[in-house]
Formats: C-alpha cells, sequence, structure tokens
C-alpha cells in the first residue's frame, strides 16, 4: 500500500487567522531565538478550535467526552464528499435530499462541500449554508459519526441553540470545521484524517487535516 497523493484540507494558522465571532485571535511570541538563545521556540495563545479543528462532544455537553479521550478511529476513514454547491446558498438549511444518493457508512466521515471556504478571511464567510437537524440524523442513521464541513460551523454563526451540534454530539460523534480545498480530492474513497493535538479535558483541537490517495 502506498499513498499516491495528500490534498491539504486546513487552513494555515497564524495572527491574521480569521476566528469564529468572540473566540480569541491567535498570538504568537518569540520565547527563545538562535541569536539569543542558540534555537528558536515559539509560544501560540489561542483558542481550542481556531482554524481548521475538531469539536469533541464536550463542546456543547459538560458529561460528553473531552477530545483527547475520543478513540484516533472517530478522526481517521474513508471520506466521502457531499457536494451541494449551487444546492443551497447563503444561509440556507441543508436538508438529506440534498445527498440521498449518497453511499454512506459505519466508520465513513462525512465532508459537507458547500464552497464557502473561497469567503473565508471575509466577513461573507459567516453567512454560511448549515446543516439541519433532518440531515444530522439521516447521517446518523447510517452510521456516520464524523462530520466535516468547509465552513466556520454546522449551526448558524450566532445561533445559541446549536441543533445540529447537540444531535451529533448526543450520538458521541465528532465536527470538524474550517475544512477547505475540498474540490480537490477528485479520487474516490479517499483516506481522511482529522487527527487532532490531544489537549487534556479539552472541547476540541487544531488539526491538519488530509484526504490520501491510496493505492494497494
Amino acid at each position: 500500500m502506498r499513498v499516491v497523493r495528500i490534498v491539504d484540507l486546513s487552513h494555515p494558522v497564524s495572527p491574521s487567522t480569521q476566528v469564529y465571532p468572540g473566540d480569541p485571535t491567535p498570538v504568537f511570541t518569540p520565547h527563545a531565538t538562535i541569536g539569543g538563545d542558540g534555537y528558536n521556540l515559539l509560544h501560540v495563545a489561542m483558542g481550542s478550535q481556531t482554524g481548521t479543528h475538531v469539536d469533541a462532544p464536550r463542546h456543547i455537553r459538560d458529561d460528553g467526552d473531552s477530545v483527547d479521550r475520543l478513540p484516533p478511529t472517530a478522526f481517521v476513514g474513508r471520506g466521502v464528499v457531499l457536494d451541494v454547491r449551487g444546492r443551497v446558498g447563503r444561509g440556507e438549511l441543508i436538508g438529506p435530499d440534498a445527498w440521498d444518493e449518497a453511499d454512506l457508512g459505519s466508520g465513513d466521515i462525512a465532508l459537507v462541500h458547500t464552497g464557502w471556504s473561497e469567503h473565508f478571511g471575509t466577513d461573507e464567510y459567516f453567512h454560511h449554508p448549515v446543516l439541519s437537524v433532518d440531515a444530522c440524523r439521516w447521517l446518523l442513521d447510517r452510521g456516520v459519526r464524523t462530520v466535516g464541513i468547509d465552513a466556520p460551523s454546522i449551526d448558524p454563526t450566532g445561533d445559541e441553540e446549536l441543533p445540529a451540534h447537540h444531535m451529533i454530539a448526543d450520538a458521541g460523534g465528532v465536527i470538524c470545521e474550517n475544512l477547505t480545498n475540498l474540490a480537490s480530492i477528485d479520487f474516490p474513497d479517499p483516506l481522511v484524517s482529522l487527527l487532532p493535538i490531544p489537549f487534556v479535558g479539552a472541547d476540541g483541537a487544531p488539526v491538519r487535516a488530509a484526504a490520501m490517495h491510496v493505492e494497494p
């Protein structure tokens, strides 16, 4: 088995990276330098959900698993791109009818491709399409427990009820937000990795998301 190609699905993180309204902005501070200390070491301060990241159930449930308690199998699997570009628009709900022909099964990672990552860094990014509760239920009924989207949230930005988050979290599922470059997955059955930093007790963590074209 060999990896033929890797598609990077992550936004780079810097002090200028756009964050969800109200979240802390990243701060990079040199802690040590080659000139002064003989080596470089960067002090990084940022929110647990900066850039491309995963939400653990603990994000919205105090009794939910934190990101370090979830098994690695929750973050790696066959990716299925659910392309809804042209079918839903600004702020619209994505229903299960948008992908009723999709071949999804237990252990698959659903990657909802709205095309909204092209707005990353602008105010328009926060007027994104969102998942309906019915769409989440449709995915869960097929054994999917990991859902990604190329938008800042699966719920409307600013919505405090977070119905789609609750639907996934109640099933012990994982959400990945702020994906990008989904259009570059032009090969079948990508092996997707959303492995996060295992911050102890955390609600989520940044990831270097990738889709891999693997051949026997």
